[in-house]
């Protein structure tokens, strides 16, 4: 609920602070004393938009804060500061604040920290509900009635929340599931051209890098083949270095023990032929390794350009040609089992559709009983708010497929008519204000509402009525501040005397400023006010009695 409001230079107020409690609050003062400044310094502060004109004569800057405490913070407000990355611990205050300069440029803030003004009136339906001359926001605005009858109803909302989304995602599923097997049909046809083709090649992981060595290997055979050819010839035969090699070590291998020297030199002619022999073998090798085959080389050629040809048309690596393969195998098999599996998508789909239909029907059936029954509670309400020619009626209309939702069937609005023999009309087309602020509070009173905003205000809902009416007024707004916070700004000594609290705004002169304040009135300061609102500028001492009556009444 709002517990504080300070406001700084905002048109007659220089400084101002109020401090607001539990129950109803009433606000009076004579015509122009400026209860509509006290509006328009709280609209600034929720978001409304930021006028220079709002800036106190001579200032620069104009600012007003607001503080409001709850027990615990409503879900939707924890989420939208949540989102803002705004924390507030619990049992500290929420602190709103608005800065105005007289150029028109404004700056906003929750607990210090500076936000955009819209997040401010996102905030702002979650605080204040405000209803006065020209209010289209709250029960005015049909959008929030299928809510408002759901909540009279005890209405089980969520199950249908739930079984939408489950139709949706089923409905989804499905749709994603056609568009597949519609889409792997009409390639069907390409699909296994390629496959045949890959499969006609039948790519190997890691084959590329193996015929690319064996090309590279028998590339270097072509060219070295006749310096391995004219080795060939050095090497072999009876007359070859190496066999001259072996002849000699024959040969000294007789006379070596004949003197040391002729043992090192066999020793060291040995491992010559040995050293020989192994160059030999690695010749061989070589030779082997490097053999070039005319048509191994164009074979290897032809199946590498074929490879990279195929790699190039999928716009992948050689590597990656096999699970090509896999790839429109399993697409040419899904539009095989595409069928089936459509088959148990769409049973699936109806299932769920039928569940949303039972659940949404329950519900539509549970809002037009409700329906009667607010129409009739509201009724009930509107003879001593002096609106017995009206009437009400909850309209309860079921919108074709196109536009249901997680809502259910309906579309919900809150419909008067205010003369017999009218037509019904939606609630933001009545022309008197006092008579919309009348039909509101009948409502909110049948409603018996608690999913509002944490502080409802009342501008002048009394306008144009007295007596009976005024009591009855004053009697229901009561109610309703029983157990939240109700401010009502009132023109009516019945209303007022309801107030569990009671501020009087006056407008005061020294002949150059004109300033407006607000005081908190105690028991004394009550009773003046209201016998003042009775009897006019001069407050008679049957007008007091007349206040004290009214008082003591309440």
């Amino acid at each position: 609920m709002l517990t504080r409001l300070a406001i700084r230079n905002i048109v007659l107020i220089e400084a101002l602070d109020l401090d607001f409690g539990r129950g109803l609050g009433v606000l009076t003062g004579e015509t122009g004393a400026g209860k509509s400044i006290l509006l328009d310094s709280l609209g600034l502060v929720l978001g409304n938009r930021a006028d220079s004109g709002l800036v106190r004569a001579g200032e620069d800057k104009a600012s007003v804060t607001a503080s409001f405490d709850f027990a615990a913070l409503p879900a939707p407000l924890a989420e939208l500061l949540d989102d803002a990355d705004i924390e507030v611990e619990e049992g500290e205050p929420l602190i709103l604040r608005r800065q105005l300069k007289a150029d028109g440029k404004s700056k906003a803030f929750v607990n210090d920290q500076s936000v955009s003004v819209g997040l401010l009136r996102e905030m702002a339906a979650h605080l204040v509900e405000l209803h006065g001359q020209h209010d289209d926001r709250g029960l005015v605005n049909p959008r929030g009635h299928r809510a408002l009858l759901d909540r009279f109803a005890g209405a089980d909302t969520a199950r249908v929340a739930q079984a939408w989304s489950k139709w949706r995602s089923a409905e989804d599923a499905l749709g994603e599931a056609r568009e597949a097997v519609e889409t792997a049909k009409a390639d069907q046809d390409l699909l296994l051209a390629h496959l045949t083709e890959l499969t006609a090649l039948e790519p190997q992981a890691g084959e590329e890098a193996r015929l690319a060595e064996t090309r590279a290997d028998m590339q270097k055979g072509e060219k070295l083949s006749g310096d391995l050819e004219e080795l060939r010839h050095i090497w072999e035969g009876s007359d070859s270095p190496l066999a001259s090699l072996r002849v000699a070590a024959r040969r000294l291998d007789r006379i070596a023990p004949e003197h040391p020297l002729l043992a090192e030199a066999l020793g060291a002619l040995d491992r010559a032929v040995i050293e020989a022999g192994e160059a030999e073998d690695k010749l061989q090798a070589a030779a082997e390794a490097l053999v070039h085959d005319p048509q191994a080389l164009d074979a290897a050629e032809t199946r590498l350009f074929e490879l990279r040809a195929l790699a190039r048309k999928h716009r992948c690596e050689v590597d990656e040609l096999p699970e090509k393969m896999r790839e429109f195998r399993a697409a040419l098999d899904s539009i095989e089992g595409g069928e089936a599996e459509l088959d148990a998508l769409e049973a699936a789909a109806k299932e769920a559709g039928a569940h949303y239909r039972a659940d949404a029907e329950a519900l539509h059936a549970n809002r037009v009983a409700a329906a009667l029954r607010l129409d009739e509670a509201v009724a009930g309400e509107l003879a001593p708010l002096k609106l017995d020619a009206a009437r009400f009626r909850t309209s309860v209309t079921e919108l074709p497929e196109e536009r249901w939702g997680a809502h259910g069937l309906d579309a919900v609005e809150f419909l008067i008519s205010t003369n017999p023999g009218a037509d019904f009309a939606p609630l933001a087309k009545i022309a008197s204000g006092g008579e919309l602020s009348r039909f509101i509070l009948a409502l909110k009173v049948a409603l018996a509402e608690k999913g509002g905003a944490a502080t409802i205000i009342f501008d002048e809902i009394d306008r144009g009525v007295g007596g009976a009416v005024a009591s009855a007024i004053g009697e229901r707004l009561a109610r309703l501040a029983s157990d939240g916070q109700l401010l009502a700004v009132t023109h009516s000594p019945q209303v007022a005397a309801r107030g569990r609290t009671h501020y009087m705004i006056a407008k005061s002169s020294d002949g150059t400023v004109t300033r407006t304040s607000v005081a908190l009135l105690d028991e004394a300061g009550r009773q003046e006010e209201i016998a003042r609102m009775l009897s006019g500028a001069e407050v008679t001492p049957e007008a007091r009695a007349q206040a004290d009556r009214l008082l003591e009444g309440v």
